[in-house]
């Protein structure tokens, strides 16, 4: 029988990069993956420079486009664009491709990846690890890291839970090149109807992906947001690639990482910035700090590694989540400012996070006048969450 080091559920951004940290420092490293690389993923597929940097020396990141200038708008109107001068703000990536690189990245390092292999249930003692697959067969390992989504097996065996839950709706575009040209450089954020909702163009050469995010429990509004932005764009004519759906879930911050031999990270513990709900950089960091952790036995450490590294931005990111539910019009505004610009810039860019941009003086005391308001929406969801099926 052989017993791995490490066995890694899900092979993502987090589960790959798990892999890749303990396969390089000698653990015996298996991924399961129920798909086969390269396999379309829902996702706007922005890499800022915090996920650039924790990819560097590991791949070439496939690019297809890099933007430099933003346009703003607040449910269609007030519309303004900056740019960024001193570079690219955001590097535009295909799913696909960026995962099967940091697949060939993983086994490159000694991790060995075994696909159409979904696990199905996970069972530990104190001397190991049981995964039983959907072919019967049976994985051992000492340690696992569970990255197979927030619906996944991993997820609920160690029992996670959800603060707040986001409906993502998604379509992938294929463009001519009069559309290329307009959107080459550029992506459009705009600021929707839906309390706590914005919608997204993000560009990569022949294609757009076209999004839109609200909190779960707001479906058919978060339908009608996305169709009436599809035609205010002029795209509703072409027809879409991918036409998708998903669940956003960003853990409650007394929520587990950790169940004995079995830690979780990326989006099976929930790891992502609530406002932005940008979650490839959470999932790129705590996969490898997550793996790092499970090939020297220290389940514990991880925990507190998240706790230091990554809970601070999330924190931060409700706070300001919250504000913009508040008052969405003060953050369109706050961004025509060049303070406000500089802030946005940084975050992109990787150059600040959002628990030090809620630290500056203008912020602290715009977030306390906002304290003082009704909060329009969500009370915290404390319940495990992880069985719930996504929306299409």
């Amino acid at each position: 029988m052989i017993v791995w080091d490490v066995a890694v559920v899900g092979a993502g951004p987090a589960g790959l990069s798990a892999a890749h940290a303990a396969a390089r420092v000698g653990a015996r490293t298996l991924v399961l993956e129920r798909a086969v690389h390269p396999r379309y993923k829902t996702c706007g597929g922005g890499l800022i420079g915090t996920s650039l940097a924790a990819v560097a020396g590991r791949i070439e990141v496939p690019e297809h486009d890099r933007v430099d200038r933003v346009t703003f708008t607040r449910d269609g109107r007030g519309e303004f664009t900056r740019r960024c001068r001193s570079g690219s703000l955001v590097t535009m990536v295909r799913r696909e491709e960026f995962d099967d690189r940091l697949r060939a990245a993983a086994v490159s390092a000694g991790a060995q990846v075994r696909e159409r292999a979904p696990v199905r249930a996970v069972d530990q003692d104190p001397d190991g690890v049981r995964l039983r697959l959907a072919d019967g067969t049976t994985v051992h390992a000492r340690t696992v890291v569970g990255a197979d989504g927030s619906s996944g097996v991993t997820a609920r065996h160690v029992g996670v839970r959800y603060r707040q839950v986001d409906l993502g709706l998604e379509l992938e575009i294929p463009v001519p090149p009069v559309h290329q040209r307009r959107w080459r450089g550029r992506l459009l954020l705009d600021w929707g109807p839906i309390p706590g909702s914005y919608a997204w163009v993000f560009p990569k050469g022949d294609r757009l992906t076209v999004g839109v995010i609200a909190a779960r429990g707001e479906g058919e509004r978060t339908r009608a947001y996305l169709r009436a932005f599809v035609q205010r764009l002029g795209l509703a004519e072409l027809p879409p690639e991918h036409d998708s759906g998903h669940l956003t879930r960003c853990r409650a911050e007394d929520s587990p990482l950790v169940r004995g031999r079995v830690s979780v990270a990326g989006d099976a513990a929930g790891l992502l910035e609530p406002w932005s709900r940008e979650g490839i950089s959470f999932a790129l960091r705590s996969g490898a700090l997550a793996g790092t952790a499970a090939a020297g036995g220290d389940q514990a450490g991880y925990g507190r590694a998240v706790g230091e590294t990554l809970v601070p931005s999330m924190r931060a990111g409700h706070r300001l989540l919250e504000a913009f539910e508040r008052r969405p019009q003060m953050c369109h505004a706050l961004l025509a400012t060049p303070m406000g610009w500089r802030m946005f810039a940084g975050f992109c860019r990787g150059e600040t996070s959002f628990d030090r941009v809620v630290e500056r003086t203008p912020v602290r005391a715009a977030l306390a006048l906002l304290d003082r308001l009704p909060h329009p929406r969500r009370a915290p969801q404390t319940a495990p969450l992880a069985s719930v099926p996504p929306h299409h």
